[in-house]
């Protein structure tokens, strides 16, 4: 008797450990929540890198090498394709290796937006699967515009290492960059484009159902 009994208590127990090791575990929730604190990356919270950390990172016929990867797509782009201006660019990581390439589409795909910088930005997070570029350079064949220069930022990378100046693209294409950067170091009230609140409550209603989803990527 006493031995027929043993296969159930042995099932008895078994159920019972499972039961206490389900309960121990987090829920979805809970899992959700944790890794949305886990991965949540504020912008101001990165730990920059020094201009000169920068320029150790590689010798400098390295960081040359890589400038001119990034000015050989500008001209590609430019001169050779005529897809849009002469802008090119490369990102590479902390081991120097280019996880990203991209030159300017503006002309060719009628998108203002398609910078080399941007396109050499998303082309490094999709390879690398990742929102956050830490431990990369921007190697750009101009310095860039306020787009590109507003997505490195959050795109957290480490460095930007540019050839052109802003005046250079301006002399020789007409890119008026100098503009947009006075135009965003003024108050909104007084810049060309004007900006008008409106419908604030009903806005950030969207933004508190949304704070209050499980799974949220912060980024």
């Amino acid at each position: 008797m006493v031995r027929s009994l043993r296969p159930v208590a042995l099932l008895v127990l078994a159920a019972l450990l499972a039961g206490g090791f389900w309960a121990s575990r987090p829920s979805h929730a809970q899992l959700a929540d944790d890794r949305k604190s886990a991965d949540h990356h504020e912008v101001s919270q990165k730990v920059w890198v020094t201009q000169q950390e920068i320029q150790n990172r590689y010798p400098l016929a390295k960081h040359k090498e890589f400038m001119r990867k990034a000015i050989a797509n500008s001209r590609m782009a430019g001169v050779e394709k005529r897809t849009g201006g002469a802008f090119g660019a490369i990102i590479t990581d902390r081991d120097g290796h280019v996880v990203g390439e991209g030159s300017n589409h503006v002309v060719s795909e009628f998108d203002p937006t398609w910078h080399g910088e941007m396109e050499a930005i998303r082309n490094a997070c999709k390879r690398l699967k990742v929102l956050k570029l830490d431990g990369c350079i921007l190697y750009t064949s101009s310095e860039p515009c306020p787009m590109c220069l507003a997505t490195a930022y959050w795109a957290g990378l480490d460095g930007i290492v540019f050839g052109a100046e802003v005046a250079d693209s301006k002399k020789y294409g007409g890119f008026d960059d100098g503009f947009i950067f006075e135009e965003f170091a003024k108050p909104p009230s007084n810049r060309s484009i004007s900006q008008t609140q409106l419908l604030r409550d009903e806005a950030v209603k969207v933004w508190k159902e949304y704070a209050n989803l499980s799974g949220n990527v912060a980024y």
